[in-house]
């Protein structure tokens, strides 16, 4: 019984987080309104307090819960790479894969909210850039690590070997989408020509001639 009691509890307080993203993405923290998350959620504003106990709770929340997207991206990123065998194909899917998750619409228009309200919720946003787009470059260098142990790269700073790697994938397209809003600006081709040149660009600066 108290199984069915959690499963009710966690379902009802991810209904009203579902509910409550749209929400702040669209109005923002200030104008937000948690009459209108309780009314598209279609729960009382009650139970809305019941589970979030205010306003700044509840989109803490909505932020917090997007860093669990990190996970799938670090298992992807140690996947592809740890066992590489083609470092230029491997590293292209990788680029690919991490382009495509990092443009999509939803997460761009979060990030804009977190930029937005850095200066109301510093804690929250260095919170969110730590566990998120952080972690996912510790990972990488780990990775970067292992291809220069097995000769693959020469990075003798894997870490700035990964931020060049980002760099180099997301610097155009991203800076791009951040002022212009949406999410759409760029084609498939689009991004897989701009996959294809960072790697190519990474690969130039840290490939051994093993590799090239």
């Amino acid at each position: 019984m108290a199984a069915d009691e959690d499963g009710r509890t966690a379902r009802k307080r991810r209904q009203i987080l579902e509910a409550a993203r749209p929400v702040f993405l669209r109005n923002g923290y200030v104008g937000a309104s948690m009459d209108e998350v309780a009314s598209l959620a279609s729960v009382s504003k009650q139970t809305v307090y019941k589970h979030f106990t205010d306003k700044e709770q509840l989109f803490t929340s909505i932020i917090m819960d997007t860093t669990g997207q990190v996970e799938e991206l670090a298992k992807m990123i140690t996947a592809t790479l740890d066992d590489s065998a083609d470092l230029e194909k491997d590293l292209g899917e990788l680029a690919r894969r991490f382009l495509d998750a990092l443009m999509r619409p939803d997460l761009l228009r979060l990030r804009r909210l977190v930029i937005a309200e850095a200066d109301r919720f510093p804690d929250l946003g260095r919170t969110w850039y730590e566990q998120g787009f952080e972690r996912s470059l510790t990972t990488m260098a780990t990775a970067f690590e292992r291809l220069t142990e097995r000769g693959l790269l020469r990075a003798d700073d894997p870490r700035l070997a990964a931020e060049h790697f980002v760099g180099l994938l997301l610097w155009i397209p991203v800076n791009k989408v951040m002022f212009s809003g949406g999410g759409d600006h760029y084609t498939e081709a689009d991004l897989e020509r701009l996959s294809k040149a960072a790697v190519a660009a990474f690969l130039r600066a840290y490939a051994t001639s093993d590799t090239a």
